[in-house]
């Protein structure tokens, strides 16, 4: 059964942002005022009929309708609300919707308030720490909002996708005839050079700690270590093409995001350059043309375009483009340590805002393949919701003695309802997925209490110790 979209929020703002009541919204909509007013409440759902006026009459665009957002802000809100430190009473699931629902905004500075709570109790650990060791803590002051969390937060609610950006890279790529060209290296460097006079040198680092990639506005001229696989160096060039090409809707972004602190601003400033690169290589029409083709095979779609399975996987959770969608995945990075070094995501899978992520889920095991073989998972949410979830581990091989090998582990993922589009899925058997993996955010605020890869109590339950019988988690929840 389709779910019913409850949007009236949205429905709200654009009402007021057209300057008109209700009375005058509804003999625009040809809708009567009472009516109206219900769909505002919530009390009614949008109906078919009614979004189509909305958008014809108003020109809305009909994804700001879409409810992954309100999904994700009962996630954030429930993981908020589990902290005892936070609230110490009990707010069940339809509360948290109801007010995500009726007044996101709220819910937004909630969520705010209880990242400001989680930031000063961890400065203040650092500072008892530091007092301990007698070692005087690092930073003058107080940052209160860490700007990596800021930019992610960022991205995480715009679904990781600027439309800017990426019709932008996308017509320049048409231009070049970049799409899967085999010589894309030279096709770039040859559009620096002509059109912004930049030439392009291949050389080994001078020492191990060396940028990999350094751009001269003096000389005009960018340095690529000669380790880099090719299809990094074109990334980079892509990056310097998008300070070049794209500093104006890069700019106007950043003004529209409003971060705290320039940490942030120059943060998403990187990110925004990457994002630039990425589409620019994959462009958007051709690839989710090519990413259907093939159902989502990555070995074939790195063969046909050239680009390394991050980059493909990175572009994939990308592809939400108004009226030309793709399959919404979500994409992290993980290192050997469990630390989330990237998280995208344009699906209502919920990443741990903090603490770990959850033993059971796949991305965990990829380590375990060194040779890179691809898992894949059904995995269920404690909301009922299923996903297909994709693992593969790689290595950021060492370019000198002295340094280690790297490797991280890439996790890829859609809901389980678009398994028909995805290669992987044809593997899976019923069993997978009568029986799914039982995976959650992360243990403190996950609700399984019968769960025997749990690693610590959850914090809105009550802790029960039996002294007379071990179990293979040495306690209960209730």
């Amino acid at each position: 059964m389709a779910k019913k979209l409850f949007a009236g929020h949205v429905l709200r703002k654009l009402r007021e942002r057209a300057g008109l009541t209700q009375v005058a919204f509804a003999s625009r909509l040809d809708l009567s005022p009472s009516y109206v007013n219900q769909l505002e409440s919530n009390i009614r759902p949008m109906s078919a009929s009614v979004l189509i006026a909305v958008s014809r009459e108003f020109g809305a665009d009909l994804a700001s309708f879409e409810a992954s957002d309100l999904d994700r802000l009962v996630a954030d809100l429930g993981e908020a609300f589990a902290d005892t430190r936070f609230h110490d009473g009990t707010v069940g699931l339809q509360d948290l919707k109801s007010v995500a629902t009726h007044t996101p905004d709220f819910a937004r500075a909630v969520l705010g308030l209880y990242g400001e709570l989680r930031r000063m109790s961890e400065q203040q650990a650092s500072l008892d720490d530091a007092l301990d060791s007698q070692v005087e803590p690092a930073g003058k002051g107080v940052r209160m909002v860490p700007p990596f969390d800021e930019v992610r937060d960022h991205f995480h609610y715009i679904d990781n996708y600027v439309d800017a950006l990426d019709v932008g890279a996308e017509a320049l790529a048409d231009r070049l005839g970049l799409a899967w060209n085999p010589d894309r290296f030279a096709v770039l460097a040859a559009f620096l050079l002509e059109t912004h006079g930049v030439r392009v040198d291949v050389t080994e680092r001078s020492r191990p700690d060396g940028p990999i990639a350094a751009f001269n506005p003096r000389s005009k001229a960018v340095t690529l270590d000669r380790a880099l696989p090719r299809a990094a160096m074109e990334f980079q060039l892509g990056c310097l093409i998008a300070d070049l090409t794209a500093d104006d809707l890069i700019a106007g972004h950043l003004a529209r995001a409003g971060f705290r602190s320039q940490a942030a601003r120059d943060i998403c400033r990187l990110a925004l350059r990457n994002y630039f690169s990425g589409a620019l290589l994959l462009p958007y029409g051709p690839f989710l043309a090519l990413a259907k083709t093939y159902r989502h095979d990555l070995d074939r779609l790195m063969v046909t375009t050239g680009a390394s399975l991050e980059q493909i996987c990175h572009r994939l959770s990308t592809l939400q483009r108004s009226g030309e969608k793709g399959v919404p995945f979500y994409f992290l990075k993980v290192d050997r340590a469990g630390n989330v070094i990237k998280r995208h995501s344009a699906t209502r899978f919920q990443f741990a805002r903090y603490g770990g992520a959850c033993p059971v889920w796949n991305v965990h095991e990829a380590f375990e393949n060194r040779d890179g073989r691809l898992q894949a998972q059904v995995g269920e949410m404690p909301d009922g919701s299923q996903y297909l979830c994709l693992a593969r581990s790689i290595s950021k091989p060492a370019s000198r003695f002295g340094e280690r090998e790297r490797r991280y582990a890439l996790g890829l993922g859609c809901e389980l309802k678009y398994a028909d589009m995805i290669v992987y899925a044809d593997e899976l058997g019923l069993t997978d997925r009568v029986n799914p993996a039982r995976i959650g955010i992360n243990c403190r605020i996950c609700p399984r209490s019968d769960c025997q890869d749990r690693a610590f109590p959850a914090l809105d339950k009550e802790l029960l110790v039996d002294q007379r019988a071990r179990g293979i988690v040495p306690f209960s929840l209730r």
